[in-house]
């Protein structure tokens, strides 16, 4: 049995990384009978291990994860002339707004062999889910040594076999309609357009636990998806305008924008994120080339910018598809709405 199913409320707070995921967010989950994962990605290990020092504090024995990121493995041999070339199209944005675009890094792993030692030999916690492939089964099987579910999450059935054979724990079912980036376990993939709903059955006779993972907006899309097969349901966008959520005022305001229509793009990060269409993707989209992170480590000093002048136009701004119904209620009282 899966943790998931130990809960008063089969509901998680999924792991939004860039800030909106921080011990406060998750804290509340947890204490409202759900549960919750931390971001690790874009952190430095010191400060993932920081963060679950502050969430121990917070809900004491109650379980809570961590989120990391799978690398990629370098595309430089066939990326390098791409990357260099959106360099040059976002310098205009880089002169008007006073930073300099860094050179891509194509060792960037984002700290993932130090992640994953701090949390087997220094700070395991209850669950470790993984974003954009599979770890090893070295990996699996050192986490689950020292106690730790493995959660991994999968888009297609494919996925789902794979990460089935190698003994995880959960498969967190991500459907089209989640925001923030789609989990494709390679860069290059074009997502397919099912959602969780449609997921559910190509993988649940897999004999592993599934969360899904997308476009839930109110406790009719819970029970939906629990009566589907889900023993839990994630969610993200429903979260982000909760006061304790760490969603920048940027993020907030973007939101908020009226007439706003969602976009899928690559224009951030090179790979496809669901959020909303503003002036950056209306400039970029069609330029982004299928790398990653190079292409986010070009546009983070641009985005920074936009956050510091709290401008939602230059933010990625990362919804799912109810992200109209997003309530600026305590987490707490968002997770008691979304009861099946």
């Amino acid at each position: 049995m899966s943790l998931i199913e130990t809960l008063d409320l089969p509901l998680v707070a999924a792991p939004m990384a860039g800030g909106p995921s921080n011990p406060a967010l998750v804290g509340a989950c947890c204490n409202a009978g759900g549960t919750g994962f931390l971001a690790a990605g874009y952190k430095a290990p010191a400060q993932v291990a920081d963060q679950i020092a502050e969430t121990h504090d917070l809900v004491g024995d109650l379980p809570f994860g961590v989120n990391v990121f799978v690398p990629s493995g370098s595309v430089r041999a066939h990326g390098a002339e791409a990357v260099e070339a959106y360099r040059s199209a976002l310098q205009a944005d880089a002169e008007r707004l006073g930073v300099v675009l860094p050179e891509p890094d194509w060792s960037d792993t984002d700290a993932y062999d130090d992640k994953i030692a701090l949390l087997t030999l220094v700070e395991p916690v209850a669950m470790v889910s993984f974003t954009f492939g599979l770890p090893s089964p070295e990996v699996v099987g050192a986490l689950q040594e020292v106690g730790s579910e493995v959660w991994v999450t999968v888009t297609s059935e494919d996925e789902a076999a794979h990460a089935a054979a190698l003994g995880v724990d959960v498969l967190v079912v991500q459907g089209f309609d989640a925001g923030g980036h789609r989990s494709t376990h390679r860069v290059e993939d074009e997502p397919n357009r099912l959602d969780a709903l449609g997921l559910l059955p190509l993988v649940t006779g897999l004999g592993v636990a599934c969360v899904a993972a997308g476009g839930v907006a109110t406790a009719g899309d819970v029970r939906r998806l629990l009566g589907a097969g889900a023993a839990g349901v994630q969610v993200g966008t429903a979260l982000l305008l909760t006061p304790e959520a760490g969603t920048s005022a940027a993020h907030r305001a973007g939101l908020r924008l009226p007439g706003a229509s969602a976009v899928v793009t690559r224009a951030f990060s090179g790979r496809p994120a669901r959020g909303l269409r503003n002036a950056f993707v209306e400039a970029h989209d069609g330029d982004a080339p299928s790398v990653f992170p190079q292409v986010d480590q070009l546009t983070k000093p641009l985005r920074a910018a936009a956050v510091a002048a709290g401008d939602p136009q230059g933010v990625s701004l990362w919804a799912g598809a109810g992200w109209q119904a997003c309530s600026e209620a305590p987490a707490a009282d968002v997770i008691a709405s979304l009861a099946p």
